[in-house]
């Protein structure tokens, strides 16, 4: 939720669609990088402002844990905590998600542009229907992006119970003052 969390890390940067990488080519062969750079800009914006609506249905999702999805975490693989937030997370998550990415791109006027010619070419099978609507692409890559960092998250505290646990520790009496 914070300034270039997504934007500014590789690792869950949102890139545009596969079906405007061609044409962002071209455009920044005519001198229009600065449009393309625009809407890669906005998109992450969009991911970085829609992440703060993930918190309560997180702790949400802990509050109302099973004993049953509690050992599966716990002796589940190096992901399964994060696994299980996706199962009980994501459909709500996506509702909370989109209308916060479609407020954010619609000052963008390529981003309107983009949705009305994708979705003619996701009739004619020329796109992918994931990525015929900009929103939704943002969405879901805003979604995939949470779910990595807290799988990341999630493996360094397996790795490191104790060290990471103090780390935790920190960060929330840190976060009290």
């Amino acid at each position: 939720g914070r300034t270039d969390g997504f934007f500014g890390d590789a690792r869950v940067k949102i890139p545009l669609p596969q079906s405007l990488q061609s044409a962002e080519q071209l455009m920044r062969m005519v001198g229009m990088g600065g449009t393309a750079d625009e809407l890669i800009l906005t998109m992450n914006r969009a991911a970085e402002a829609a992440v703060p609506e993930a918190k309560k249905l997180l702790v949400d999702a802990v509050k109302t844990m099973t004993v049953r999805d509690a050992k599966g975490i716990l002796t589940g693989g190096e992901t399964a905590g994060t696994e299980y937030f996706r199962r009980a997370t994501s459909t709500q998550l996506r509702a909370r998600f989109l209308p916060i990415v479609k407020r954010s791109t619609a000052n963008v006027g390529l981003a309107q542009t983009y949705n009305r010619y994708a979705e003619q070419g996701a009739r004619f099978g020329l796109i992918k229907k994931e990525q015929a609507n900009l929103d939704a692409y943002v969405t879901e890559k805003a979604l995939d992006g949470l779910y990595f960092m807290i799988a990341e998250e999630e493996k360094k505290i397996r790795r490191d119970p104790v060290g990471s646990a103090s780390g935790i520790i920190k960060k929330v009496f840190g976060a009290i003052r």
